[in-house]
């Protein structure tokens, strides 16, 4: 069975977006992260947004200034098969991107069947609640970057029954931000 991985940067206080919806406080560069950054990117894994995250994504990714800026995270992105979940879109035009409008658990229930490579969610708050809720996320890989944003959009709003999780490793850069690795709890 496919697995199904959350990868989303957290500021201190807990928000993955400032009250804004912005997220530039996330983007911290240096050669470590960097690199990083394009070893995750290089994978086979299947991307799963939701349509803020798509329109965020697809209006970046596939540009030239993508490709000056970090070529090899670029490329992976670009090639990478990716499904975005959208009752208000009518169509995608990114490379390898199928709209799915129905319900994510159901679908996400339907792509972990069948064999093929494991799943990402990067960014998608409202989705990551609703598969967490559902039971559906085998892993949470929460970067925590070093900013306090005082207010803003959490990656859990409204998932009731306190799913537990444990810690199964965790990788501190320089930059200051610190990559917490959490599986469900049996």
């Amino acid at each position: 069975m496919r697995k199904l991985a959350i990868f989303n940067h957290v500021s201190l206080d807990g928000y993955i977006a400032d009250a804004g919806g912005n997220m530039s406080w996330a983007h911290t560069s240096d050669p470590e992260w960097n690199a990083f950054a394009s070893e995750n990117a290089g994978g086979n894994g299947v991307l799963l947004f939701g349509r803020t995250t798509y329109e965020l994504m697809a209006s970046y990714w596939p540009t030239p200034m993508a490709m000056q800026n970090n070529a090899a995270v670029a490329e992976g992105m670009n090639r990478m098969e990716k499904v975005v979940f959208s009752r208000t879109l009518d169509s995608v035009s990114w490379a390898n991107t199928r709209l799915v409008k129905s319900d994510p658990a159901s679908e996400v229930r339907k792509i972990k069947e069948v064999e093929g490579p494991d799943l990402v969610i990067l960014g998608s708050g409202s989705i990551v609640a609703q598969l967490t809720q559902a039971g559906l996320v085998d892993e949470f890989q929460v970067v925590i970057n070093p900013v306090i944003l005082g207010k803003g959009k959490t990656m859990f709003e409204n998932v009731s029954g306190k799913p537990r999780l444990k810690l199964a490793k965790t990788r501190t850069f320089r930059n200051g931000n610190v990559v917490l690795y959490y599986e469900r709890a049996a």
